[in-house]
Formats: structure tokens, sequence, C-alpha cells
């Protein structure tokens, strides 16, 4: 019994008790025992000895050992693909295609899924130049594995390396109905831009925003319509992305490249339109990139009013978001009044005078109902010491209801009091109008004398005054109203004025001071319309050498307009004379002309981003007279070189086909 519970027991060592815990003198540190280690070389194995074959039936046994190693490790662990890569890479190595296909076969079996495995496979049929192998790999690992982008990326770079374009373009359709990530849609799209498919890629673009419906991705696409040269469609797209997302999702770099768009078109108006718009929608807090933004561009082509607006909408901004998170805050009520009072129309500071006064206060109390009963008494004094009475619309509506009740000096009172208040353009042309029905013309004259006192830079008042006069009959009167006219510092439409004059003397039959009137004209702008507008009155006059006048202006326009820098204007010129000289010339006419249009020519020019980075190159038209060329040696050069080139080619033409020469010869 104690035996066997002895035997039972355990015999536990005994631990021998340190007796000098000191450190020893020297250490020993783990950097110590390595350097030593490395040094004495005692981990380091003698290479397996090289083994040389022979002869074929040592070859085939070699084979036989190494599949046997291959196949033993797989069937102990099926599961690690490294060891099917190995086995199929070593068969390839030995040029056996076939095994290391059966190889990477039964690899698939056991796991579909591993991505290194189809790609090794399909390198494999690449590397050995079996394409028709290789395609058939790829279209079983995207159909298995549709969601795997590496698939798809080195399928469609395998066909268009083969040069089977259709084919690249049939399999990204494949990919495309998985709607997969933005990166693959880019990639389809810079694929037909490298074979200039700009339609395609349009079309690309119209799916990628609708399947991926991001600001930056409508930015893209209408940058790339704007790069291109196709400046209609890219305001195209930004209006569509406006409208896409609406006032709930509006985001401020949207506008803002929309307006750095119309920026670069010089569509000024239209950029202070775009920023107003989205600063009167897009909360501040989300709108710090616009305000920058907007105050750069009115530093760079505003005036001091449009800096002044940038700084008054900023307030009314903290004005807005301070009475959205109080309506009864009182106190920002009259701020914000203040500042629309000094700055905005009547109708928006009604606006907010309504909007202040629906916040009634909540609780009886005097503190609170003082500042409100405040509005309302500051509203009272605004209508009737500033906005006044003032609405065109009502004095014309009730002279017109004084002259339904025959009151004639009623009526005349309330349009001269309207005017003296409030002078508007449709006061005048209300009173005016209404004197014309009376045929009270010398009352007629002074109210246009006093409108255009009003407003002197109004080129239709002037014409109407002049076609007044022109009427009753006073020629001289008219023509002496379109010489003040033209005389006029600042006019809103000039070339309206100038062309109701030149109309005016040609219905008089004055083709002397029609012609005087052109030349004056061309003192002050050589526009390509002017010219030939001035060469087919010429024509049109049909006096004796009309043709020869023409024909001398248009000369004379082509010689000014060799310095203007807007080649397509003189082009336009061109082919104004070509079709006068068609009509009328004679062919040695039509030869000249024609030796003068230029030759279309297509160049590349750099294009820099927003931020001043270099965006690559772009391609565009330019148009090279042949008297431009003449005086540029490099044309000239180039020109030469093209008929050297085409001589060259016609002779050795030429060289190659003797017989067809003698036999055109003897024909």
């Amino acid at each position: 019994m104690a035996a066997s519970t002895a035997a039972g027991k355990q015999r536990i060592p005994k631990v021998a008790k340190v007796k000098n815990k000191a450190p020893a003198e020297v250490q020993i540190t783990a950097e110590q025992l390595l350097r030593e280690a490395k040094e004495r070389e005692l981990e380091l194995l003698p290479p397996p000895p090289q083994q040389k074959i022979t002869d074929e039936e040592e070859l085939n046994d070699y084979k036989l050992r190494k599949r046997k190693t291959f196949e033993d490790n797989i069937r102990k662990n099926r599961t690690v693909i490294s060891n099917w890569i190995k086995y199929a890479q070593w068969e390839e190595s030995l040029k056996e295609i076939q095994r290391a296909r059966s190889i990477y076969e039964r690899a698939l079996d056991v796991d579909y899924r591993n991505i290194t495995l189809w790609l090794k496979y399909a390198e494999m049929e690449m590397k050995n130049r079996q394409v028709n192998h290789a395609r058939n790999i790829w279209d079983r690992a995207i159909t298995t594995l549709p969601r795997v982008n590496q698939f798809w990326y080195k399928y469609t770079y395998m066909e268009e390396m083969l040069g089977n374009i259709a084919g690249a373009r049939q399999v990204f359709e494949r990919w495309m109905e998985w709607q997969p990530e933005e990166q693959a849609w880019h990639s389809y799209i810079n694929f037909e831009l490298r074979y200039k498919e700009v339609d395609r890629a349009r079309t690309i673009y119209e799916r990628f925003v609708l399947v991926h419906p991001d600001v930056k991705n409508w930015i893209k696409y209408a940058r790339f319509e704007e790069k291109h040269g196709y400046f209609a469609h890219a305001r195209k797209v930004y209006e569509r992305a406006v409208e896409f997302f609406g006032d709930e999702h509006m985001d401020e770099h949207l506008y803002v490249a929309f307006a750095k768009f119309e920026e670069n078109q010089k569509e000024f108006e239209r950029v202070r339109v775009i920023y107003k718009y989205a600063l009167d929608r897009i909360s501040k807090q989300e709108a710090q990139e616009l305000f920058k933004n907007y105050t750069i561009f009115e530093k760079k082509f505003g005036d001091r009013r449009g800096i002044e607006d940038i700084i008054v909408s900023k307030r009314r901004f903290q004005y807005e978001e301070e009475v959205k998170a109080n309506p009864h805050n009182y106190d920002a009520w009259f701020d914000y009044l203040r500042l629309v009072e000094s700055d905005a129309e009547a109708e928006t500071v009604r606006e907010v005078y309504e909007r202040a006064i629906a916040n009634v206060p909540p609780i009886q109390e005097k503190r609170h109902w003082k500042r409100y009963i405040y509005l309302w008494v500051n509203y009272a004094l605004y209508e009737e010491l500033e906005a006044k009475f003032t609405f065109a619309k009502m004095w014309l509506l009730y002279a017109q209801f004084e002259i339904r009740q025959k009151n004639l000096p009623f009526a005349r009172r309330a349009l001269g009091t309207s005017i003296g208040k409030c002078p508007k353009n449709k006061l005048f042309k209300g009173y005016i109008e209404l004197e014309l029905q009376l045929r009270e013309f010398d009352r007629c004259r002074k109210l246009y004398e006093k409108f255009l006192e009003f407003g002197p830079e109004n080129c239709t008042s002037w014409i109407k005054f002049a076609e007044l006069e022109t009427i009753l009959g006073d020629i001289e009167r008219a023509r002496a109203i379109y010489e003040l006219a033209i005389s006029q510092p600042r006019l809103d439409m000039p070339e309206v004025l100038w062309k109701s004059y030149i109309d005016f003397e040609i219905e008089q039959e004055e083709t002397e001071r029609t012609r005087n009137l052109y030349r004056r004209l061309l003192q002050r702008t050589q526009h390509v319309k002017v010219w030939i507008s001035f060469a087919q009155f010429e024509l049109s006059s049909g006096k004796e050498g009309s043709l020869a006048k023409c024909r001398q202006i248009y000369e004379e326009a082509n010689k000014t307009m060799r310095n203007c820098e807007e080649k397509e204007e003189r082009l336009m010129l061109l082919e104004s004379w070509r079709s006068f000289e068609d009509e009328f010339g004679t062919v040695l006419d039509k030869e000249r002309v024609d030796k003068l249009m230029p030759e279309k020519v297509k160049k590349r020019r750099k294009v820099q981003a927003d931020d001043g980075s270099d965006a690559g190159w772009e391609e565009y038209y330019d148009y090279i007279f042949p008297e431009d060329a003449a005086n540029q040696p490099n044309l000239k050069l180039l020109a030469m070189a093209k008929l050297w080139k085409k001589q060259q080619q016609e002779k050795e033409a030429a060289e190659q086909d003797p017989d067809k020469d003698i036999d055109e010869c003897e024909s």
C-alpha cells in the first residue's frame, strides 16, 4: 500500500539555491549571442549537391520522383494552394503545358475562389501565347467571381494589347452591367479616348453619373466636355447637375466649378448669377469655399459695388442664421432690417418686415410686446418715408381712370406728379403714348426731352423720338436727334442706334450721307459685320460703278483686318466676298479671292488646370492665311516641305509604274 502510494507520487527535483545574487562582472546580451552565432556560422547548412542528368532515362526518373513529392504534399493538405501553384509552375518550366493545365484545373476544383490561382493560370497561358485558352480562363473567372476587379482589368488589358478593340469594348460593357466602382468607369472612358471615340466616352459618362451620382462625377463629366471644346455641352451638364441635386442636396463644389467654367468663357454676368443663386440657398457653414471664390472673382472682374454686395451678403447670412435659430430675437430682426433698408429693393425690405411681424410674442409680457410693437412702427415709417407711392402701374391705372371720367387735366397732373416723384421708363412711355393718342405732338416732344434728360443712354428712346419726327415730316429735326444720340458718351445699345440712323438715311435716299455714316462708324469699330453691311449697301445702291465700289470696300476691309486677332471674322469677310464674286465677278476675280482663303490646320496647345498645374494638351483648329504665311519664314518653309514631299511621292509612283506613263503618252 505504502509502496504503491510512493510510486504514484511524482518526484520533484530539488532547486539549487542561489547564494550569490550579485550581478556578474561581465554581462552577456542577446545581441552578443546572435553576433557570436553569426560569426561561428552555427546555423548554416551546407548546400545540397548538384545533380547532373545525362540521359533520358535518368530524366524520367527525376521527373517521377519530383511528381511523387508534389503529389504527396498535395495529398497531405489539399487546401494549401501554394503547393498546387509550385507544382504547376514546375511542369510549366518543363514545357509540360498540358500537365500544368490539368494541375490548375484540379486546384480550381479544390478552391475556385482563390484569386491568385486564376491569375497564375491565365498568366501561364498568356506567357505561352495560348490566347484562346487565356480568353477561356478569363471568361470563366469573371463569370465565377464578377466582383473581382482585377480579373476585368487584366482581361481588357490583354484584349487591347492584342489589338482586339471590339473585344475589349465588349468586355468593358459586360463589366459595366455589374455597376462596378468609379475607377472601372474611368478606365472604360480612358480606353475610348485613347482611340478618339469622344461620342462613345460621352455615352459612358451619361451612364456613369446615374450609377454614381456624386457631385465630383458630374464635375468630371462637364470638364471632359470643356476639355474637348464642347462648351455648350459642358454648360448643359452643369445645368443638369444643378437640376438633378435640386435645393435639398446642394453642394458648394458644384457651383464653384460651374462658376469657374463660365469665368473661363468670359461670361461674367453668368458667374455672378450662379454665385448669388447658390449663396441664397446654401447655409453659411457649408458655403465657406463659395464665399471665398466669389470674393476672389469680384476682386478680379468686379467693381466696388460688387465687392460691397459680397460683404452685405455675408452679413445677411449671419442675420438669417440668427433669426432661424430664434425667430423671437427682435434685436436680430432690427439689425437685419437696417441692413436691407440700406441696400435692398423695396420688395425685399417688405418681405423681411412681413417675416418679422409674423413672429408674435408667445407670452403676455410687456418687455416682449414692446420690442414687437416697434417692428410695426418701423414698418409704417418705412412705407411713409422711404417707399412712398412709386408703383408705375398704379399711377398709369389712376391716369386711365381719370381719362375714363373725362378728367384729362387730372390725368396729366397725376402722370406729371409720378414723373416728378419717381421717374421711370414705364411712366414716360405711358405718358407719351397718351399724348400720341390725343395727337398732342408738342407735348410729346417735351416729354421725350425730359425722358432723354432722365436716361440719355436709352437708345430706344432716341430712336422713338427720331421716328416721331420722321412721321411728322421734319427730316432735319430727326437727323439732328440722331446726331445728338450718337454723340452720347454712354449708350446701352449703340449698334441698334447706328443701324436705325443708317436705315433712316437709306429711306431718305441720301446715298452720300449713308456712306459717310458708315465711314464714321468704321472709325469707332472695325467689326466685320459693319464692313459686310457697308459692301452690301454699295451693291444695293444700283448706281453706276456699284460693283466696283463694293469690291473696293471688300479689298479695304481685308487689308484692314489683316492685323485682326479674330481669324474667324476675317474668314467671314472672305466668304462674303467670295459669294459676291460668285454672283457678279469674273473668273479672274473668283480666283483672286480663292487665293486669299485660309488653310484650316489642326494645332495643339497646353492646357492649365484651375490650380495652375499642367493638364495636358488639347487640339484646336487655326486658320493660316496666304498673306500671313508669306510674311512668316517658318510657314513658307513648311509649305515648301509639303510641296517637295508631294513631288517625291509623284516621282516614286512614276518609277514604280513606268508602263502606265508610256500608255498615257501614247494616248
